[in-house]
């Protein structure tokens, strides 16, 4: 069995608001791309979990990756007392604000409830204790997020787009960027009911915000050097940082413009360029 995990990308977050247990309040606009990770998986009497690709190396002294929970929560939440080989095919920054280790537990979970039969009911039972991103990771569909990434509505229509994700490989980390975060809280955003062309997708978004975007600059300046380059590519109509960083995006009219600009990235950082994931 075979599950694509693919990368989550912010079009735009607001911060807007706290609550009382210290969780902050989302406002958000989010697509998948057409990169991502693979898990690939077959029955065994035992819950294992093999690592390969170019982001394997970052992963191998975590204790307990996000796959292996998922795994275990929903054997938990379902009863079932059989196992998997898993293999994950790691090819996303990690730590990269785009969700790729929420995006890797919601294939797991979609993948073992096939293989073990578990109904929706169970993984959406568990998504939500696995992190904020992994109810959006689950459907990776278009959506508007709220509440603390638990709140999802239907995204507005999205035209054909071309997407450029860049990243300088520096890992960020979220909780220290929210920690970092200054000033007031922004409002929910107001959007229309869809958008004729990328072009203008992208003016209305030039008018909204990543509000983590200047904190994860100051932890992390080379992330402005990625925006600034994307943002300077020919055909670039709009650049912004995703999530809490370090990876940036490019909204371009096509995806062969995007792939094209991919293709010309310094290769000291990681870049891909395509189209939404069609899932």
């Amino acid at each position: 069995m075979r599950e694509s995990a693919p990368a989550k990308v912010n079009l735009f977050l607001h911060v807007v608001g706290r609550r009382g247990d210290g969780y902050h309040l989302l406002d958000s606009l989010v697509v998948f791309a057409g990169a991502g990770d693979v898990l690939t998986g077959e029955p065994a009497a035992a819950l294992t979990l093999e690592l390969n690709g170019p982001f394997a190396p970052g992963l191998q002294s975590e204790a307990d990756n996000l796959v292996l929970r998922a795994g275990r929560a929903l054997a938990t939440e379902t009863g079932v007392a059989a196992g998997a080989r898993l293999v994950l095919d790691k090819h996303l920054p990690i730590a990269g604000g785009i969700g790729g280790g929420s995006a890797d537990a919601a294939a797991a979970l979609r993948l073992l409830a096939r293989m073990w039969g578990a109904p929706a009911s169970a993984v959406a039972a568990v998504a939500g204790e696995l992190g904020a991103d992994v109810p959006a990771c689950i459907a990776s569909r278009p959506a508007r997020m709220g509440g603390i990434g638990d709140r999802l509505a239907p995204a507005p229509v999205l035209p054909p787009l071309g997407l450029l994700l860049v990243n300088p490989r520096l890992p960020v980390s979220t909780p220290e960027v929210f920690k970092a975060r200054m000033g007031a809280f922004s409002g929910e955003a107001v959007l229309p009911l869809g958008w004729g062309s990328a072009a203008a997708l992208a003016a209305d978004l030039a008018r909204l915000s990543n509000d983590l975007e200047a904190p994860a600059i100051a932890l992390c300046p080379a992330i402005a050097d990625v925006l600034a380059w994307v943002r300077a590519r020919p055909g670039c109509l709009l650049a912004r940082m995703s999530g809490s960083g370090a990876t940036c995006f490019g909204l371009f009219e096509d995806a062969a413009s995007a792939q094209a600009v991919a293709a010309d990235a310094p290769d000291a950082w990681w870049s891909w360029g395509g189209g939404l994931h069609e899932g």
